[in-house]
């Protein structure tokens, strides 16, 4: 069990499979030319495994596959079938774009796979285009759609931008309403020291639910799970769906946090506003390694993880971190 100096028990893993993905969010990656981590200091999935064996042993009971976009990385469904079949109670989550996901829900399924993290910043699909640089709104709502039919929960993911999607509070509560989904907002983080972060873009998680709240009424949910993550979510009158904020600016969680991120590329981060970070690659392709050697590499991180909020305060009007989120991991 990893307990740090603050009294936080680490429960949550966030791993990345891959840095490359098909859209080019704004507040995720540089809008100009792009260069992605070569393929061979991407850890395999046979690594990546062996990391996870690694978390179970430390006290990990909630794994998060991110990238990136996961679906992007060939085989990658045959990997999330192979966690499930050895870790049956492993609370093994995907978040993804959704724009390859409509054929595969089955397979998904199968793989043990039965909530889906699916990002969708605006329901109009010009807007779209415009935050993502790519055309695929449609099918993004068709992945969401298939996902529904084929019987998987569907969270909804929305990085709120003051100026580009506040417009859009009331169709995003009738979609969460309509179709029994949580949409969740997130406020706007300055992490990558290439993208496009502003004070002017930045919606704070209170203004949004004193909005909605003047739209339907709301009731919030006690989320009872230690697993669970920071989203405060309330339940709208009249319908099955929810809506949720996660203030990771103005109310930040680091008191609470419970989990370790892991690059693509075998980066270990305890903290997402600091760019400290342990090589865990190195130590998985030393031929002479053992598992306590990972165990103390992570218990060394643990050790010396900050209380991350401080960092943001130090740094309240910059980025706060050099790495981008489509390398550290969504």
């Amino acid at each position: 069990m990893l307990i740090d100096s603050h009294g936080r028990k680490v429960s949550y893993l966030r791993l990345s499979i891959t840095d490359r993905c098909n859209l080019r969010c704004l507040y995720c990656r540089p809008q100009d030319e792009w260069t992605f981590i070569p393929h061979e200091q991407i850890l395999s999935f046979e690594e990546m495994a062996e990391l996870v064996d690694v978390a179970r042993q430390a006290g990990v009971e909630k794994v998060r596959l991110t990238g990136g976009e996961p679906f992007a990385r060939k085989d990658f469904i045959p990997f999330v079938g192979r966690l499930h079949v050895k870790y049956p109670d492993l609370d093994l989550r995907i978040t993804t774009n959704g724009t390859l996901l409509a054929d595969r829900v089955d397979e998904l399924r199968e793989a043990g796979i039965s909530c889906l993290n699916i990002s969708l910043d605006t329901l109009q699909r010009k807007k779209f285009e415009e935050i993502t640089k790519i055309d695929a709104y449609d099918q993004v709502r068709a992945g969401i759609d298939a996902c529904l039919k084929g019987g998987l929960r569907v969270k909804v993911n929305v990085v709120a931008l003051k100026g580009i999607n506040d417009d859009e509070l009331p169709g995003f509560v009738d979609f969460a309403r309509d179709n029994g989904v949580d949409v969740r907002f997130i406020e706007f983080m300055p992490i990558g020291y290439q993208s496009r972060w502003s004070r002017d873009n930045y919606w704070p998680a209170e203004e949004i639910i004193s909005k909605v709240e003047k739209l339907v009424p709301l009731e919030e949910v006690l989320v009872a799970s230690r697993n669970s993550g920071p989203a405060r979510m309330y339940g709208i009158s009249g319908g099955s769906g929810r809506i949720g904020v996660i203030s990771a600016v103005s109310n930040h969680f680091c008191e609470s946090c419970n989990r370790f991120r892991v690059t693509s590329d075998g980066k270990l981060r305890t903290c997402l506003f600091s760019d400290r970070e342990y090589d865990v690659r190195s130590i998985l392709r030393d031929p002479g390694h053992t598992m306590q050697d990972m165990l103390d590499l992570f218990a060394r991180a643990n050790a010396e993880k900050p209380m991350g909020y401080r960092l943001l305060q130090e740094r309240e009007h910059n980025q706060v971190c050099d790495r981008t989120m489509t390398a550290i991991g969504g």
